[in-house]
C-alpha cells in the first residue's frame, strides 16, 4: 500500500476530518482520540459525499444525506439508510501507521 502525506498532524484538530486527494483516491481523513483514520469520501449508500458528514460517539461518520452511519475505524456499517431497500456495499478504511 503506498503512502501518502496528506497534512501535518498539527493542521488537523481532534474530532475533525479533512477531505484529501492520494493518488487516484479521493479519501477522508480524521483525527479521534486515538489516533489518524483514512476512508473512502463518499457514502457507500447513494455514494454521496461524506465530507459534510458528523461524527458521531467519537468513532462513526454520518451521511449528511441519508444519516447511514459507519465505524471511522473498521469501516463497518453502523447504521444503515434504509433507502432504497436492498443497497450495501462495504467501506474502505485504512489506518495511519507511524
Amino acid at each position: 500500500m503506498a503512502k501518502h502525506k496528506v497534512c501535518l498532524e498539527s493542521e488537523l484538530a481532534q474530532g475533525k476530518q479533512i477531505a484529501v486527494t492520494c493518488g487516484d483516491d479521493n479519501v477522508l481523513v480524521f483525527h479521534l482520540d486515538d489516533g489518524f483514520y483514512a476512508t473512502q469520501s463518499n457514502c457507500t449508500h447513494l455514494f454521496m459525499p461524506l465530507k459534510k458528514g458528523k461524527i458521531i460517539d467519537g468513532c462513526q461518520i454520518q451521511c449528511p444525506i441519508h444519516r447511514a452511519r459507519f465505524d471511522i475505524k473498521t469501516g463497518e456499517v453502523v447504521a444503515w439508510a434504509n433507502f432504497p431497500p436492498g443497497i450495501r456495499y462495504s467501506t474502505l478504511c485504512v489506518k495511519r501507521t507511524p
